[in-house]
């Protein structure tokens, strides 16, 4: 198996493995229905198995379930031995196709063993293993046929007697029958994403025969290629040749908006992006909450990656405004923010896979943030119910291993937020997974409360100082939460408009009355877990630390 000049690491891995006879067995599971670049020209992975991987390999099957099994090379060596067997057509079910070449390799093995033949070097390329050989199958008896038959290519006489290679492609690795992923003899790996460096080769390939798609044809295109980190080149492809047949060049700004569509549309609506104009110098009080996150983020702009937390917690009672600190913070870093979305699926193995796919964009995408709301409900337990199967248990597993990474710290930083930290798994809220935890908490005083409203109500055009509210002495409220005084600065604003009320006299009618929104028992215990999952007393205001004692 000759190595392919300026192949992927993964091919290289691949081409190690077998020249070393460690492995002949191979699953290639991830981006595996992109492009790859070759030379000056790009092709899929199949094709590349086959003419770089395989280049020196005398007899290629090729199966998948559209085209059942076909010979990409080496069918005139097979005329003889078809014709003899009487094999009229190739197969085109999955567990016959296997038995033929099985079969077949057997005819090479004793051939070799009477001293009558040289042995040819024999390859198989499943595609789309994961449609015919998957988890959702395993207990169907003809499933379990196939899946035994590939297995034992991988680790029984006389297959790895063999020069004798087996790939099997998939989307994820976990849609695989466990009996052939979880096989030690067979080496799985996983095709990335492009890097800046294929995006860019892809790139100036396209600027020269599709140039009226690029406003400036002189113009460097590494900036670009970094930028679009986490899209495949396919999306590239297609979107640039579209561009160009109606002559409209991409400019800078396009392509911050089509990676955002092309991520979130690859990734089959499982993540969001998160797109930010706020910064920290826009989220209003806890002070020593917003100097240590500042200083993270000075931190992480540096490159200075040996203080940087793995993660964060942001914890707090509703509407303490966990979504828009997390807002704040990824217009500060300057970094995509990926917001996980449901990926729970009902058909076993699905909601693995979509875990996959969603660790496979992140890491693609270089630095980022992943963003989890509500994590209490979307991580998972680690002991989990007979009613999901141990659906819960796989998946929290499968985030903590990820999560624990310290290849991670300062390229993927993990924000959980929720306002019932005390239901997330201890494991996952430790140091090495989440470093800092912070609560959000309502406000304390009159003042805050004050400053709070008179900020929200500003982008009402509402003019109502601070002093103006303080002037309004008990009536203004307390455990004040930016959802709340959202709520009540809209509530102002339409008595404003519809009872043609000044300001002054629209808040002081909302206020008489007023009710909060969350039940006071309800907020009480919420804050007081809150503070109890803080990382540092020094984030919780003196008038609050004794909910402590009392939690």
């Amino acid at each position: 198996m000759p190595l392919p000049s300026h192949a992927p690491s993964w091919a290289q891995d691949v081409v190690l493995a077998y020249e070393s006879g460690a492995h002949g067995q191979f699953i290639l599971y991830g981006n595996v229905h992109d492009q790859l670049p070759v030379g000056n020209r790009r092709v899929n992975l199949n094709r590349f198995i086959q003419e770089e991987l395989l280049s020196a390999f005398s007899v290629i099957f090729d199966y998948d379930l559209g085209s059942g099994l076909r010979l990409a090379r080496g069918a005139e060596r097979l005329e003889n031995w078809l014709s003899e067997n009487r094999v009229d057509g190739m197969p085109r079910k999955p567990l016959a196709a296997a038995d033929l070449v099985s079969h077949y390799l057997r005819f090479l093995y004793n051939l070799r063993a009477m001293n009558q033949s040289s042995t040819l070097s024999v390859a198989c390329i499943l595609r789309g293993a994961d449609q015919f050989l998957s988890l959702q199958q395993s207990g169907i008896p003809e499933s379990e046929s196939l899946a035994r038959v590939v297995k034992d290519w991988a680790d029984e006489y006389p297959f790895c007697d063999l020069p004798f290679a087996s790939f099997l492609i998939a989307s994820n690795l976990s849609d695989l029958h466990p009996l052939v992923a979880s096989n030690p003899r067979v080496y799985s790996t996983r095709v990335p994403l492009p890097n800046s460096a294929e995006m860019l080769q892809t790139l100036e390939q396209l600027r020269s025969s599709c140039a009226p798609a690029f406003s400036d044809p002189n113009a460097s295109l590494v900036q670009t290629a970094g930028a679009l980190v986490g899209v495949t080149l396919s999306s590239v492809e297609s979107l640039v040749k579209m561009r160009a047949f109606e002559k409209r060049p991409l400019t800078g700004q396009d392509w911050v908006a089509v990676k955002k569509q092309l991520v979130e549309k690859e990734a089959s609506g499982l993540v969001e992006f998160i797109e930010s104009t706020k910064t920290l110098a826009d989220y209003h009080g806890q002070e020593p909450l917003k100097q240590w996150l500042s200083q993270d983020m000075l931190l992480w702009q540096n490159g200075d990656l040996m203080a940087l937390p793995m993660g964060y917690l942001i914890c707090g009672p509703v509407g303490t405004g966990k979504t828009f600190l997390v807002r704040c913070l990824a217009g500060e870093a300057g970094v995509p923010v990926v917001k996980l979305k449901n990926f729970r699926d009902r058909w076993v193995g699905s909601s693995e896979g979509n875990l996959e796919q969603i660790f496979r964009l992140i890491h693609a995408l270089g630095r980022c943030m992943v963003f989890v709301d509500e994590a209490d409900q979307a991580l998972g337990q680690r002991q989990s119910g007979q009613s999901d199967s141990g659906l819960s248990g796989r998946l929290y597993a499968m985030i903590a291993q990820e999560m624990s990474d310290t290849r991670n710290r300062g390229r993927i930083m993990w924000i959980l937020a929720s306002s019932r930290p005390d239901l997330i798994e201890v494991d996952l809220k430790r140091p090495g997974r989440v470093d800092m935890k912070a609560p959000l908490l309502p406000t304390t005083s009159a003042e805050e409360s004050a400053a709070l409203i008179s900020a929200l109500c500003s982008r009402f055009d509402l003019n109502l100082s601070v002093s103006d509210l303080l002037g309004l002495g008990s009536d203004m409220p307390l455990l004040l939460t930016p959802g709340a005084a959202e709520a009540l600065a809209i509530k102002v604003y339409r008595q404003v408009k519809t009872a043609k009320m000044s300001a002054a006299e629209a808040m002081i009618s909302c206020l008489t009355g007023y009710q909060p929104p969350v039940p006071m028992d309800v907020m009480i215990h919420q804050m007081r877990i809150a503070i109890r999952e803080a990382s540092d007393l020094a984030f919780v205001p003196i008038s609050l630390r004794h909910l402590v004692e009392t939690s």
